[in-house]
């Protein structure tokens, strides 16, 4: 398989996409056809075995088991009550409770692994508030879009267990090495909102600072905090201990957050009804996508497209860091017509043989591809946080005013990307730290 007959592929995957097919059947039908082409029907019938085999791989079933989670807390009332807790620290600070969106956002991100689950929430809680006090649409709405992005960042994430899976990756090593650039971002996102703030005040903003509530309430009410802090430290704990691995952490997790909404009094059937269902239907969703990759790669593997990939990027002299940049235009293009997933199961398969030929820590670029993917989230026309954020806005603005203010948020994560290639230590820091 030569690397034109790759990009040939590659090109009529995004043609179809751009014609609205299933993303599943997309790969289904690329990976099919192509093996028919290569090896013939042979190749085709070895696909029902590697699918059954994906199926079957004990880290997958950490998938369901983290949407759960975020579908108990998400239903149960803890991320309002977790929300209100953190704004009565926040208010204080240049932007008043822009900063809570962006704070509350991490740490129910830290819980749920889910970017439009992070989004829809926060959003949901906060945005009725931030309308009353007369913040600006643009900014309430831009720092609601840009804190749902941490939701694939910050352990942990559905979307780097996907990229461990695919990439043969640990999925300890890639929750650990994502916590300091997580944090690290949600600083940057925070010290935009004081500058802003500081530079263009808004008056909703000062009349917030002033309804700062007494020391004794606010640490009464630092008590609904405890539940999101405890379950990150039990997923996070097992894992960095040795205790528990990916999966098992996941369901110790399921349980603490069961534990917490029965003593909060709301363990009730029709909850457990509704997150059942709804962590079956986006389950089924993601595992049939991540099948049809896997069937894809079957064709990819066998054809050489990645030593035929790897030949062609080398034939530019293109350095390690020359190579990300090249990516990061690339990936900002297509994360303005493909959503995350898509962009993930279609682009790691080619690019993961590239870039660790180019001496690229597999690890590091794990965190790489869900930033970009976290730029995909917030980039008109098809940024998904956007279109979330503007469904449960209550006023039913222009959806200009969320693209405006997400706008500076997405240039912000292009220079932390490009900070990170700088110094790749910030990443790789700290896996190497608990190996």
């Amino acid at each position: 398989m030569s690397a034109s007959a790759v990009l040939i592929g590659f090109a009529a995957m995004i043609a179809m996409l751009l014609l609205s097919f299933p993303v599943a059947v997309i790969m289904v039908v690329t990976g099919v056809i192509g093996g028919v082409l290569i090896f013939g029907w042979p190749l085709v019938m070895s696909m029902g075995p590697v699918s059954w085999g994906v199926l079957n791989e004990n880290i997958l079933t950490a998938v369901p088991l983290f949407i759960l989670l975020g579908e108990l807390l998400l239903r149960s009332g803890l991320a309002d009550k977790m929300y209100t807790a953190l704004a009565v620290w926040f208010v204080r600070l240049p932007g008043g409770l822009l900063h809570t969106n962006i704070g509350a956002s991490a740490m129910f991100a830290a819980t749920s692994g889910s970017s439009v689950a992070t989004a829809a929430t926060i959003g949901t809680v906060s945005l009725p508030n931030l309308t009353k006090r007369g913040y600006s649409p643009s900014r309430s709405l831009g720092s609601l879009a840009a804190g749902g992005t941490l939701g694939i960042l910050i352990p942990p994430s559905v979307n780097l267990l996907i990229y461990g899976s695919m990439a043969e990756v640990s999925i300890g090593q890639l929750f650990i090495a994502g916590i300091v650039p997580g944090v690290l971002l949600t600083l940057c996102f925070m010290a935009y909102i004081a500058i802003h703030s500081i530079i263009s005040p808004d008056p909703a903003e000062r009349d917030a600072r002033e309804t700062l509530l007494p020391i004794k309430e606010r640490l009464k009410l630092a008590v609904h905090l405890i539940p999101p802090m405890m379950i990150f430290l039990v997923v996070m704990g097992s894992i960095y201990l040795g205790i528990a691995t990916p999966t098992e952490s996941a369901a110790l997790a399921v349980v603490a957050a069961l534990i917490f909404i029965a003593f909060s009094g709301r363990l009730t059937f029709a909850l457990l009804d509704v997150s059942f269902r709804q962590s079956a239907k986006t389950t089924g969703m993601i595992l049939l996508i991540v099948v049809a990759a896997f069937m894809l790669n079957v064709t990819l593997a066998l054809g050489g497209a990645a030593q035929a990939m790897t030949t062609w990027v080398a034939s530019f002299g293109l350095s390690a860091t020359s190579l990300l940049l090249v990516l990061i235009v690339f990936y900002l293009v297509l994360g303005m017509f493909m959503d995350v997933l898509s962009m993930q199961v279609l682009t790691i398969p080619i690019a993961l043989p590239v870039i660790t030929a180019a001496g690229i820590d597999p690890v590091w670029f794990g965190i790489f591809v869900v930033l970009m993917c976290e730029l995909g989230m917030i980039t008109p026309p098809v940024g998904m946080n956007l279109y979330v954020v503007q469904g449960v806005r209550t006023d039913r603005g222009p959806f200009g005013d969320v693209v405006k203010g997400a706008i500076p948020y997405a240039v912000i994560m292009i220079l932390f990307t490009i900070f990170l290639i700088m110094v790749p230590e910030v990443v790789l820091w700290l896996p190497a730290e608990v190996r």
